[in-house]
């Protein structure tokens, strides 16, 4: 078995592991056992299925073997499966760190301005340029739009931890659902792009199928953010005593 072979079973599993765990602390009550546990094995999950995309997306851009020679257009499956794919790895992996950082260091937002957080984020700006640019120079626009979801997420992520008011003792929780609803959308599209070539590859650059984890995803973060904001019902005031 080759090595790309082996990073694929791998990818496989450790993608299934977080694809399967994502969805108990979405349904499980917040902050509780199942919620924190099931939430890290999400995170640990895409984190691997993430640095294992970086490792496939290298070898197919630098590796000495042709990669799914069934793909034809070679220029387009290195901007898909090389740049994309690389971009998407990362962007997976900032989301989860960043959503267990913001946790925490919740009370403490110095702490995510550390080489150790920051090198992170830059990595995926970086990552998401390279994309946004090589999908402009073969006119694909799916590089170009998830490649600016990224940039405008880490700009966001940044924001909140580079702003000198102080924030509200909650305001960490928004951004905790958000980056992992984040990060479930960059895994789920990372990982369909490795499954869809095999199971239906007629279908494989069909922009409807990429864009569905982002339908959802977002969807999903406008839904929690209105109903966060949405004001609390006040008690209703007691009765007085009747007089007699």
């Amino acid at each position: 078995m080759h090595l790309f072979e082996i990073l694929v079973v791998l990818h496989v599993i450790t993608g299934a592991t977080g694809l399967i765990a994502f969805w108990v602390p979405i349904a499980t009550r917040k902050g509780a056992m199942n919620h924190r546990r099931w939430g890290r094995i999400a995170c640990y999950g895409f984190m691997g299925a993430g640095a294992l995309a970086v490792a496939m997306a290298l070898l197919s851009l630098y590796g000495p073997e042709e990669r799914i020679p069934s793909v034809t257009d070679r220029v387009l499956f290195d901007g898909l499966f090389g740049w994309m794919m690389l971009y998407l790895g990362l962007l997976t992996i900032g989301f989860a760190d960043y959503g267990l950082a913001v946790v925490k260091h919740g009370r403490d937002r110095t702490q995510l301005r550390r080489f150790r957080y920051q090198v992170v984020i830059a990595a995926v700006i970086l990552s998401a340029l390279q994309c946004g640019i090589y999908g402009a120079r073969i006119a694909e626009v799916l590089m170009m739009a998830v490649a600016l979801l990224g940039i405008i997420a880490m700009s966001l992520q940044q924001l909140f931890i580079w702003r000198s008011e102080v924030p509200s003792p909650k305001s960490y929780v928004g951004e905790h659902f958000r980056a992992l609803i984040g990060m479930g959308i960059s895994a789920y599209t990372a990982f369909m792009s490795v499954g869809l070539i095999r199971w239906v590859p007629e279908h494989v650059f069909n922009p409807l199928i990429w864009a569905g984890p982002s339908i959802v995803g977002v969807s999903l973060i406008i839904w929690f953010t209105l109903k966060t904001k949405r004001p609390h019902a006040r008690p209703a005031s007691a009765k007085p005593a009747p007089t007699s």
